[in-house]
């Protein structure tokens, strides 16, 4: 294919993946108001346990849970946001596959084989992290409210909420992602299982400062988890590092089976047999020179029977 019909593929392809993200996204504008109860549970939890225990554990009549808007748009830009994020998760395995599609012509059948280990790896890791934010939410929001004086009314903002649960999803799923990488590494012989193992301090110290710096909550759960569990994933990683180059033997040398006693065979080699060599043009035995005989070698003198100072 020229570089033209490779565009004009790219094009093809990214116009059906836009089709069936629309498509995902009229879908998820029907569900977004279901959708925005589930997200904002974890808040409604706590402000009704707060408002059970600021009235002395009855709850006010018509108690309700709700968010503060401070523009007029701000509900339709949530209800659009919202479908967004369900369009892309609903229509994911049609977009991914258009993906796939473009991509995988170039590959070979084993790389296509890896390919098809890592996609279903990725959907469940990334479905893992979600749920762990999800988590990781309530308990943040539970140590975070507990700094707040009691006689405050608690009233958060729509959008900040909304954009505050997702970006803790979306973090914790990318997050989850990493080990893919590790394995995707020693399959290439990039860095082995044993080397892995070597550098696991360094890796869980990376794995508390990139969830300190990307976690979105000043809480330590959020971090400490995200931490934890990139730090479990790693070592499942290195697990599968070691079984791969086990199975591979890379960490044997080519020696291994071979006794101290033994001789190397030689039936692999082909010995090409060497021809004789031509007489050179314009040589005459007769005209060579003389070979110069080797010199008569040198008695080493005997020693004195008695020294100098005998003999005066």
């Amino acid at each position: 294919m020229t570089l033209l019909e490779h565009l004009r593929e790219l094009r093809t392809r990214l116009f059906r993946a836009s089709i069936a993200i629309v498509l995902g996204m009229i879908v998820g504008y029907l569900l977004s108001t279901k959708v925005l109860e589930i997200l904002q549970d974890p808040y409604c939890d706590l402000a009704k346990k707060l408002a059970i225990e600021h009235n002395n554990g009855v709850l006010e009549p018509g108690w309700t849970c709700g968010f503060v808007a401070l523009k007029v748009t701000d509900p339709l830009l949530l209800r659009l946001k919202i479908s967004l994020w369900v369009g892309l998760i609903a229509s994911a395995p049609f977009w991914m596959y258009q993906l796939w599609a473009f991509v995988a012509p170039g590959l070979h059948r084993k790389e296509r084989r890896w390919a098809y280990v890592f996609a279903g790896l990725a959907a469940p890791l990334f479905a893992g992290g979600a749920v762990l934010a999800f988590i990781v939410v309530s308990k943040g929001l539970e140590f975070l409210v507990s700094f707040i004086n009691p006689q405050t009314t608690i009233m958060l903002e729509a959008m900040s909420y909304v954009d505050f649960v997702t970006g803790m999803m979306l973090v914790f799923g990318v997050a989850f992602e990493f080990p893919l990488g590790i394995m995707l590494a020693n399959i290439a012989g990039i860095a082995t299982g044993k080397r892995l193992l070597g550098w696991w301090r360094i890796a869980v110290f990376i794995f508390f400062v990139f969830a300190a710096v990307a976690t979105p909550t000043a809480d330590p759960f959020g971090m400490t988890f995200l931490a934890l569990a990139m730090s479990v994933l790693y070592f499942a990683a290195v697990v599968f590092a070691l079984v791969n180059d086990k199975r591979k033997g890379r960490n044997r040398p080519s020696y291994a089976g071979i006794g101290d006693d033994e001789a190397s065979s030689l039936d692999d080699y082909d010995v090409e047999p060497v021809e004789a060599a031509s007489p050179i043009d314009g040589y005459d035995p007769v005209d060579a020179p003389t070979p110069v005989s080797a010199p008569t070698p040198v008695e080493k003198p005997r020693p004195l029977d008695s020294r100098w100072d005998d003999i005066t």
